[in-house]
């Protein structure tokens, strides 16, 4: 008798064993899916080992009910990979498994190509004339665009104007299979409009030494310096050899401009993964790659996990940002992640950053990266010139000083364009009453509600939980309600004030929420001519604006002064990354900075000496106080309703280490409250480990996450283990 060892999707750290039946053993292999009952219902599960013996009565065992795939889902190095991923971050093997497939594939749907719905025109629709349809600027857009592509993904547009053109007789919808693509047996690529520099040339020449085995390289540039133009010639080299690349983004929305230029220089499949497509399309796009048809994936975190038939090179953009940080759930790291897969796949890997993290900055340190460097801008781009204005004592218009109005007018007169970073979104982060002091507060987070007043409402932004702006001050009666403080929101309404003629463009989360609304702003502002933009971190993700010649940064200071050490590298990142907007091409920069503090020792090393001189003396600092890179952490978080369990578990967890353990080396903060003690309901607790040996950290958690799958106390609560937290607030 065969039995196999299932994983689940469910937050046990343990399989499950189930017998095969004798006329389907020998159709049995690890990495398929399996149908099998779980208690009172049937659960999908993945074959993880199989054996002649089990540690359980045989005649209790269940039987698998159908085995779904005749072969595995995973390859042997995807195999080893995602093994090796749930051993590392101490997270169930099945979670983990059902992570790296398709929601399709996890509801148990057949591995294999399926028929896509496209819309398509109809013979009426090849021969109308588009200016018939001049009422809906819309549907005569995507009718254009349709007479030129012929068919489209029902995601471009919004269904109601596709449902426009339908309802006219002109489009249908059309049940297509995608046929097989041989992209290898014709690669072309458009030559580059870019004549490479000295730099960029050594960069691609010292990749190009290692295409056919790992290695790992920082690509290290400046903003503005061609990081994309090596990152297209690595690629083409890969291509070429009829391999596969995986190029990794923060945000997929936010880099239209570098997608148009792999399209534009490729000739090849391109698959571009991000959070709006339909899981029939995703599952397609799935299907494709790990058969090798598609030669290019372009996508956020979790596209690393997409199957490769034949995977040549690794590349993660902007590799500094958190965003590759998974911050719920299984809290793994993209970046880190990629480094061991390009490992296990025997590939190269590329990080690029105008700001690299210190974490990455110390590896290439250590020399186990190639440090590629680019110092000069493209172009004739110069440094912009960096001026800091001292706040105190003046009057601010939200948050705007009049010296730094002045510098507005003084860049929009020469007909450029302005860029203005604050980290804050909505109108007013608080709503106060004026007579008796009373707060709007979320009660599932106990925080202040941010005030939006263009849709009207109060948000939290911690829940993103939303509530109507009510009419009186619930405690006093009083109808003065007024906000407090300012955000994006506030600053465009203001602008709009003070320069009634210039356009203003406010880019944030809140206003790019629709489809294709980033792209209509970038249209706009790269049609030239006066105007000013505002908005969040969301500016400093590799946008290129030739026209902006001033950046005003307006609120520096809460990134100065932090309880989080990383606080002064995020704002060292975001700073010069944003500050890198100023100037390109024949154009003259300026940045200017507000702030309280003006003699603050990080503003004066930044603007001074740049980037890589705080990045040294930051990692001396880390050294110092042996912080990472120079320890390894991990966060145990626990929450509860009741504020009760939460602090109890984490206490029993500091007991059980200090009876187990004398390991001196062994570092334990907490049991404390986090930063934010209430989210969603929840109390939120926390307890830090830290060691100097990422090793011993790791037997340790290995053994305590034994312990707790054993304690009845750890059901009572939610709990979880952050290893490597971004945030150990």
């Amino acid at each position: 008798m065969l039995i196999a060892q299932v994983a689940l999707p469910i937050r046990l750290h343990q399989v499950f064993d189930y017998l095969v039946p004798d006329d389907q053993a020998h159709l049995v292999m690890v990495g398929q899916r399996v149908k099998v009952p779980f208690g009172k219902r049937h659960a999908i599960g993945i074959i993880t080992n199989t054996s002649a013996h089990s540690e359980f009565d045989i005649e209790k065992l269940k039987s698998i009910d159908e085995i779904i795939d005749e072969c595995p889902l995973f390859s042997a190095q995807m195999w080893q990979f995602l093994r090796w991923a749930a051993d590392y971050y101490h997270y169930p093997l099945g979670e983990v498994l059902f992570h790296a497939i398709p929601v399709l594939l996890r509801q148990g749907r057949p591995a294999a190509m399926t028929e896509t719905l496209v819309w398509q025109l109809t013979e009426q629709g090849k021969n109308v004339d588009s200016e018939q349809l001049s009422r809906s600027k819309k549907q005569q857009t995507l009718l254009r665009l349709m007479q030129k592509q012929q068919s489209l993904d029902a995601t471009d547009f919004s269904p109601a104007v596709y449902h426009g053109l339908c309802s006219k007789g002109l489009i249908a919808k059309v049940a297509i299979t995608t046929a097989k693509n041989d992209w290898q047996q014709t690669v072309l690529t458009n030559p580059s409009p870019f004549a490479l520099n000295a730099q960029q040339y050594d960069a691609i020449m010292a990749i190009a030494q290692q295409l056919n085995h790992f290695a790992a390289f920082l690509l290290d540039g400046v903003t503005g310096s061609g990081k994309t133009e090596v990152y297209l010639n690595a690629i083409q080299a890969v291509i070429e050899q009829g391999k596969q690349a995986l190029v990794l983004v923060p945000e997929i929305g936010l880099t239209p401009q570098t997608i148009a230029r792999f399209k534009q220089r490729f000739n090849v499949p391109i698959a571009i993964l991000h959070s709006a497509m339909s899981e029939k399309v995703r599952l397609s796009a799935w299907l494709q790659c790990q058969n090798g048809e598609i030669a290019i994936v372009v996508g956020t975190r979790s596209a690393l996990f997409s199957p490769f038939k034949n995977l040549g090179m690794i590349i993660i953009d902007e590799e500094h940002d958190g965003s590759y940080k998974q911050q719920e759930g299984w809290r793994y790291h993209a970046r880190d992640l990629a480094m061991v897969r390009a490992k296990i796949e025997n590939v190269p890997i590329i990080l690029g950053s105008a700001t690299p993290s210190l974490e990455t900055l110390n590896n290439a340190k250590l020399n186990r990266y190639q440090h590629l460097m680019l110092t000069e801008r493209a172009g004739d781009a110069k440094l912009a010139k960096q001026t800091i204005f001292d706040i105190k004592g003046l009057v601010l218009s939200a948050g705007l000083s009049q010296p730094l109005i002045n510098q507005i007018k003084v860049h929009l007169a020469n007909n450029n364009q302005v860029m203005l970073f604050l980290n804050r979104r909505g109108f007013a982060p608080l709503l106060i009453c004026h007579d008796c002091g009373w707060i709007a507060e979320c009660p599932r987070c106990d925080r202040p509600y941010t005030y939006h007043q263009k849709q009207h409402k109060l948000i939290c932004h911690h829940c993103d939980t939303p509530r109507t702006i009510p009419d009186q001050c619930p405690k006093c009666g009083s109808t003065h309600l007024v906000p407090i403080g300012f955000g994006t929101e506030q600053l465009e309404k203001h602008l709009n004030q003070l320069f009634p003629d210039v356009p203003v463009s406010r880019i944030d989360r809140d206003s790019i929420s629709k489809k294709g609304a980033l792209e209509q702003y970038l249209q706009a502002i790269n049609q030239g001519g006066k105007h000013i933009l505002v908005g969040t971190q969301i500016l400093a993700k590799g946008h290129h604006f030739a026209d902006v010649t001033l950046v005003g940064i307006v609120d520096v200071d809460g990134a100065l002064f932090s309880s989080d050490f990383r606080a002064t590298e995020r704002f060292a990142q975001i700073y010069t990354q944003v500050s890198g907007r100023a100037g390109r091409e024949n154009k003259a920069g300026e940045v200017i900075l507000q702030t309280y503090h003006p003699d603050h020792p990080l503003l004066n090393v930044l603007l001074q000496q740049g980037y890589q001189a705080f990045a040294q003396q930051a990692l001396q600092e880390r050294q110092m106080t042996l912080l990472p890179p120079f320890s390894y952490q991990a966060l145990i978080h626990a929450a509860d309703r009741n504020n009760q369990y939460a602090p109890q578990f984490l206490h029993t967890i500091v007991n059980w280490l200090n009876s187990h353990f004398t390991d001196q080396s062994l570092w334990l903060l907490g049991p404390a409250q986090a930063n934010q003690a209430k989210k969603a309901g929840y109390h939120r607790w926390h307890l830090l480990l830290q060691h100097p040996q990422r090793a011993k950290l790791q037997s340790i958690l290995h053994e305590l996450v034994m312990a707790i799958e054993s304690w009845p106390e750890a059901k009572n609560l939610r709990w979880s283990i952050d290893v490597d937290p971004l945030d150990v607030n």
